[in-house]
């Protein structure tokens, strides 16, 4: 269940997917990784600044040992 009312400029995980193109695994991935914070919610229904996953979707990824390129 999605929240009822966000304040502007804010998203839940599967909203900052769709604004990225992304999916919510990636956004997760994101915020393990230290790339992307969180700033309200729960911990299972995490809110984000539109902003920061802007922002986060622009940083440069770290890469892994054998990881495929883009």
């Amino acid at each position: 269940m999605e929240y009822l009312s966000l304040l502007p400029g804010r998203l839940t995980t599967s909203m900052a997917a769709m604004a990225t193109g992304k999916q919510p695994a990636t956004i997760r991935d994101w915020v393990r990784r230290g790339i992307l914070t969180r700033c309200g919610g729960t911990p299972k229904r995490p809110i984000y600044r539109l902003d920061d996953v802007m922002a986060a979707q622009e940083a440069a990824k770290p890469s892994r040992p054998g990881q495929r390129a883009a």
